[in-house]
């Protein structure tokens, strides 16, 4: 059983601990945070020991799980990777992609194995719909939440937009061609509203929408294919697909069956809805 240990033991971390006791993968050795209150409540709630520093920690784990804030996360995940240990580390993964470039020369030299928790790509009714995917030529996304300012540390992009930009790439098989976008500061001192038009080789575009300053909260992710429609809420955990059937000549149709003509001697194709069994899951916690 490998053995644990939680960096950052805010509302995250607590999450993250939570989940940790809940599974018996890891043997949760401890957690830091240099909130003195907050780790004496975090101790007491859930009964797990208090390292004094992030070193003791880290020498006495096999995996460290970094929850801290974005600022910190490449000095914490670089001295875990120096001492060969492996690591998750919530998002946005590093606060700049020099950060980043390092850190993967570090784990690569480590030999060790690094997951970054874009937590969506495990969101149940992300996962009913993956099989489904093919060609998107089009992908429109829109990720609202009401301001909170605990994501400020960071842009929009960082704190919300980075889900629907991870999926995008992990649904769209090419590379990147063009990329415009803008991002407006309203209340804090970095974009908190965004949008950004990405364009593939392939000729798929995607169009990513993203604010922390909306009235409502929002998740919601459209794919668009050949003959199919693809619908993703992340919030409320459904999905539905739409699909289009080429019907034969002859072939006979349910009376009730959605059926629309082509035209010009095209054919016909029938309408298919299905929605997807979603489990009930813990995205996090998987």
């Amino acid at each position: 059983m490998l053995k644990i240990g939680v960096l950052g033991a805010g509302h995250l971390g607590k999450i993250h601990i939570k989940c940790i006791q809940e599974t018996d993968v890891y043997d949760l050795r401890g957690f830091y945070d240099p909130d003195e209150e907050n780790s004496a409540q975090v101790e007491k709630d859930f009964q797990i020991r208090r390292y004094a520093d992030i070193e003791s920690l880290i020498k006495e784990v096999d995996v460290v799980d970094i929850v801290t804030p974005t600022i910190s996360h490449f000095e914490c995940a670089a001295l875990a990777l120096r001492k060969f240990k492996h690591v998750f580390i919530e998002k946005p993964v590093v606060a700049s992609p020099e950060e980043a470039r390092q850190l993967i020369g570090l784990a690569s030299e480590a030999g060790v194995k690094v997951q970054v928790g874009h937590v969506e790509r495990f969101n149940p009714a992300f996962t009913a719909v993956e099989p489904y995917f093919e060609q998107p030529v089009f992908v429109e996304t829109h990720r609202l939440a009401l301001f909170n300012p605990r994501g400020t540390d960071v842009p929009v992009i960082l704190d919300l937009m980075i889900h629907d930009i991870d999926i995008v790439l992990s649904v769209v098989k090419s590379n990147i061609k063009n990329i415009h976008a803008s991002g407006v500061a309203v209340v804090s001192d970095t974009p908190d509203i965004a949008n950004a038009r990405l364009e593939f080789d392939n000729g798929c575009v995607a169009n990513l929408t993203a604010s922390r300053i909306s009235m409502k909260n929002m998740r919601k992710s459209r794919f668009f294919q050949k003959d199919a429609y693809i619908s993703v809420d992340f919030l409320d955990k459904k999905s539905e697909i739409l699909k289009l059937k080429s019907l034969g000549k002859d072939e006979e149709v349910d009376p009730l069956a959605m059926v629309i003509d082509l035209g010009e001697g095209k054919g016909t194709k029938q309408i298919i809805f299905d929605k997807p069994d979603v489990k009930p899951i813990n995205a996090i916690k998987t």
